[in-house]
C-alpha cells in the first residue's frame, strides 16, 4: 500500500472517531458524546443521520423524562466491520506520518510501510493485536436484534474456525473467505491483497438453506446449543470446485485423506463467505484455566518479559523424546517454551484431548521453572502437511510466538489409497522455510530424538557418529499401541509413569475395552442370522454386555419416521453409529447389521466409533443372485416389479468394502460356522481371550 492510500479523509476521520465512540459508550447522551469525539451537536446529529442511513448504527428509544437522553445507539455488523476497515487505515495513516516525521528531523528513514505490506517481525509480538468482538454493550443489544435474523447452526469444525476468526488467532482475516479470497488461498495461499494465507476458512452449507440468503444478508451464527455467537453479513455465495480444492489444498483429490473425505462426504455443496462481528466467544467448560486468547498469551509473555518465545505443536501425549526435543528448541533459539497442543479437531483415531491435557499437565514439572508454559488451541486441523505448518506458523506468530517447531512429515496424514505417504517428510519444513520471513516467524527444525543405552540419554539420530558401537533404541506409535492394548511394559527411558498411567486409565487391555461388530451386506445376505449366532457365543463367554443393533430393529424403534432415500438411509446408519460409539465408549459390545450400502457412511461409522474402541466390518459377501433366490420377504420381486424405489442391488448400488476386517460367504455354509469365524477374528485382534 503506497503511502497516498493510507490517507484518511477528515469525513472518514469523523466516522471513525463516532464508530469508535459508540461502540465503547452507547447510552452516553450526545453532548458526551460530541465531547468525547470533538464535534459540535449539529455536526454530530448529521453524521449520526448519515450512518443510520447507511445501515452502520441503529438507534433505539430508552424510557426517561429527559429527551437528550433517550436515545441508545448500537453497531450494526456491517458498522463492526466499517469500524475494523476504519481502524486499519487509521493506523497505516498514523505509521506513514510517523515515517514522515522521522525522515523530516533525522534526514533518514525507518523502513517501517504500511500495515497490510509489512511482515509480522517488523511489529511487537507482544503488542495486542486485532480482535473482531465488539463491546460488551454492544453485544448485548446484537444478541437481542439477533434473535430476528436467519441463523445457522454450527458445525464443530466452523466453531473452531470461527473463535479464532474472532480472537485474533487468524488474524489478518476478518470473517470467512470471499470467493475471491478462497480462489487466491486455493491457487496461491494468497488473499485477494497479496498476503500469504494457505488455508480456506470457508462457511459451508447446504443448497437449501444458501437459497434462503441474500447477498448483503446479516445471518445469526450460533453453536449446536442455539447460543448465538456473532453475526455474519453475507457479501458472497457460490459453489467451490472442491475437486480443484483438494488438489491445490491437500495434494491429491483421495478420499483417504481425512480432509478431503470431509470436503466430499460431511461439508456443505454451497460457501457463504462475508466479515463476522463476534458478541461472544464458544464456551469450554474443560481446562479453562488453560485456554487463552492470543491477546492473553501476549499480555502474559509481556508480563513475564518473555521475547523469544518457541512454540511446540502436538496432537499427542508428549514423551522423554519429546521433552528432550523441546529442551532443544528452547535452547538452540535461547528462547521461553509455550507447549501449544490442538484441542480442537484433530486426526481420527487420535488419544482424546481429555487424556493428552492430563498427560501434558502431569509432565509440565519436568521441564525447569519460569521458562515453559502451556496453553490449549482450539483448532480444527486439516491435516494438510506443508500448507498446514505454514497455517500453523501464522497462528502460533498471532500468539505472540517468535520461534516455531517443524515436525517431519508436519501433520501428515499418513498413508493414502495406494499405500504411500500423502507428504514427504521434509516437504512442510521445505515450504515453511521458503516463507519463514513472510510468517515472521522463525522455523526451529524437529530433531528424531532416539535412545542412546550406553549414554542413558536422548540424542538427534542424524548427530550420532558411533552408531554402530552403540545400542539406539525406540519405539514406534504403533508398538506404543500394541503394548497399551495388550497391558505390556513400557519402559522409563521411553515415557514418563505418570504419563503411562494416563494412558492406561483410557487404554485397558483389548480385552476388556468395548468394540462394535459392524456386518454389512445384500438384504437376505444373513447379516441378521450371524449376528444372532454371535450375541449368543458371546454371551455365553461373557464379561462385557452385549447389544443387537439389527437394521429392522432399529428401523422400528429409532427411525421409524425415516424412508429409504439416500439420505435417509445415510442418517438411519448414522444413528446406529452413534449409538453404537455410546455402548463402546462405555465398555460394551455393540454388534450391528444393517445393509449400509454406502461407503463413505460406513466410514463416517468407523471414525465415530475408533475414537473410543475397535471397528470391525464383516462384509456379508452372499451374491446378490443367492440373496435374490432365498427372498424369504419378497422385497426383490417387488423391487424388480418397480413397486419398492432405490432398492440395494437393484435399482441402488451398493458399495463392496475394500477392506473389510473380515469377508464371509455363507452359501453352503453352516451360520454357526460363520459366526465361529468372527470369534476367531476377535480373538486374533486381542477383543477376546482364547
Amino acid at each position: 500500500m503506497a503511502e497516498t492510500e493510507a490517507h484518511i479523509s477528515s469525513e472518514e476521520d469523523q466516522l471513525f472517531r463516532l464508530l469508535r465512540q459508540l461502540d465503547i459508550a452507547p447510552d452516553a447522551p450526545q453532548r458526551a458524546t460530541a465531547e468525547a469525539v470533538g464535534l459540535s451537536l449539529g455536526r454530530l446529529n448529521a453524521l449520526l443521520r448519515d450512518a443510520i442511513d447507511q445501515g452502520l448504527v441503529r438507534i433505539a428509544q430508552r424510557p426517561g423524562s429527559d429527551k437528550r437522553q433517550r436515545n441508545s445507539y448500537a453497531l450494526t455488523t456491517k458498522g463492526a466491520a466499517e469500524k475494523n476497515r476504519l481502524t486499519d487505515l487509521f493506523l497505516a495513516q498514523k505509521l506513514a506520518d510517523f515515517e514522515a516525521l522521522h525522515a523530516e528531523l533525522t534526514g533518514t528513514k525507518i523502513g517501517l510501510v504500511p500495515l497490510k505490506s509489512r511482515t509480522e517481525p517488523m511489529q511487537n509480538n507482544l503488542a495486542p493485536i486485532p480482535e473482531l468482538y465488539v463491546s460488551y454493550d454492544s453485544a448485548q443489544k446484537l444478541k437481542v436484534e439477533a434473535a430476528d435474523l436467519t441463523s445457522h447452526d454450527l458445525t464443530p469444525r466452523q466453531i473452531c474456525d470461527l473463535e479464532l476468526l474472532m480472537n485474533g488467532g487468524f488474524n489478518p482475516l476478518k470473517g470467512f473467505l470471499s470467493e475471491e479470497d478462497y480462489n487466491g488461498v486455493v491457487e496461491n495461499m494468497r488473499l485477494a491483497d497479496g498476503q500469504l494465507w494457505p488455508m480456506p476458512i470457508t462457511l459451508d452449507v447446504s443448497e437449501d438453506f444458501a437459497q434462503s440468503i441474500e447477498i448483503g444478508q446479516d445471518i445469526a451464527l450460533r453453536d449446536q446449543e442455539g447460543v448465538i455467537l456473532a453475526t455474519m453479513t453475507v457479501t458472497d455465495r457460490w459453489e467451490p470446485n472442491k475437486s480443484r480444492e483438494a488438489e491445490k489444498v491437500f495434494g491429491a483429490d483421495d478420499d483417504a485423506h481425512p480432509a478431503v473425505n470431509y470436503l466430499h462426504n460431511q461439508a456443505g455443496k454451497i460457501y457463504l463467505g462475508g466479515p463476522i462481528t463476534g458478541i461472544q466467544q464458544p464456551v469450554h467448560y474443560d481446562f479453562r484455566g488453560r485456554r487463552d486468547t492470543p491477546n492473553e498469551l501476549r499480555a502474559y509473555f509481556r508480563k513475564l518479559g518473555w521475547r523469544k518465545v518457541v512454540a511446540f505443536q502436538t496432537r499427542n501425549p508428549l514423551h522423554r523424546a519429546h521433552q528432550e526435543l523441546t529442551f532443544r528448541a528452547a535452547r538452540e533459539a535461547q528462547a521461553n517454551l509455550l507447549i501449544h497442543p490442538v484441542v480442537g479437531m484433530t486426526k481420527p483415531g487420535d488419544v482424546d484431548h481429555f487424556t493428552r491435557v492430563r498427560c501434558y499437565e502431569a509432565v509440565l514439572d519436568k521441564y525447569p521453572a519460569a521458562t515453559t508454559t502451556m496453553s490449549l488451541l482450539n483448532l480444527a486441523m486439516r491435516m494438510a502437511g506443508p500448507r498446514e505448518a505454514v497455517w500453523h506458523g501464522l497462528i502460533r506468530k498471532n500468539h505472540g510466538c517468535t520461534h516455531f517447531i517443524v515436525g517431519r512429515d508436519h501433520a501428515g496424514p499418513g498413508k493414502n489409497s495406494a499405500g504411500e505417504d500423502f507428504y514427504g517428510p521434509y516437504d512442510a519444513q521445505d515450504l515453511f522455510r521458503e516463507h519463514q520471513d513472510e510468517i515472521g516467524i522463525e522455523m526451529v527444525d524437529f530433531k528424531h530424538m532416539v535412545y542412546v543405552q550406553e549414554r542413558a540419554q536422548y540424542e538427534p539420530n542424524d548427530e550420532i557418529k558411533d552408531k554402530d558401537d552403540v545400542t539406539i533404541l525406540n519405539i514406534s506409535g504403533t508398538e506404543l499401541r500394541r503394548r497399551l492394548a495388550e497391558g505390556l511394559e513400557i519402559p522409563e527411558w521411553f515415557s514418563f509413569p505418570e504419563v503411562v498411567k494416563e494412558l492406561r486409565k483410557t487404554k485397558p487391555p483389548r480385552s476388556k475395552q468395548g468394540f462394535t461388530v459392524f456386518f454389512t451386506g445384500f438384504s437376505g445376505s444373513g447379516k441378521s442370522t450371524i449376528a444372532n449366532a454371535l450375541m449368543v457365543k458371546l454371551m455365553e463367554m461373557g464379561g462385557r454386555p452385549v447389544t443387537l443393533l439389527d437394521g429392522d430393529i432399529v428401523r422400528k424403534n429409532l427411525s421409524s419416521e425415516l424412508g429409504f432415500s439416500k439420505e435417509h438411509r445415510d442418517l438411519n446408519i448414522k444413528r446406529i453409529g452413534y449409538v453404537a460409539s455410546e455402548i463402546t465408549k462405555n465398555g460394551g459390545i455393540a454388534i450391528c447389521a444393517p445393509i449400509a450400502p454406502y461407503a463413505s457412511t460406513r466410514r463416517h461409522v468407523r471414525e465415530e466409533i475408533e475414537q473410543f474402541g475397535a471397528f470391525v466390518e464383516v462384509h456379508v459377501a452372499t451374491s446378490i443372485e443367492e440373496c435374490e433366490r432365498r427372498d424369504r420377504k419378497g422385497l426383490y420381486k417387488l423391487a424388480r416389479e418397480g413397486k419398492i424405489k432405490e432398492f440395494t442391488g437393484i435399482s441402488d448400488p451398493y458399495d463392496v468394502p475394500v477392506n473389510p476386517e473380515l469377508s464371509v460367504e455363507t452359501e453352503n455354509v453352516e451360520v454357526d460356522n460363520c459366526a465361529h469365524q468372527v470369534l476367531l477374528k476377535l480373538e486374533s485382534m486381542g477383543l477376546i481371550k482364547a
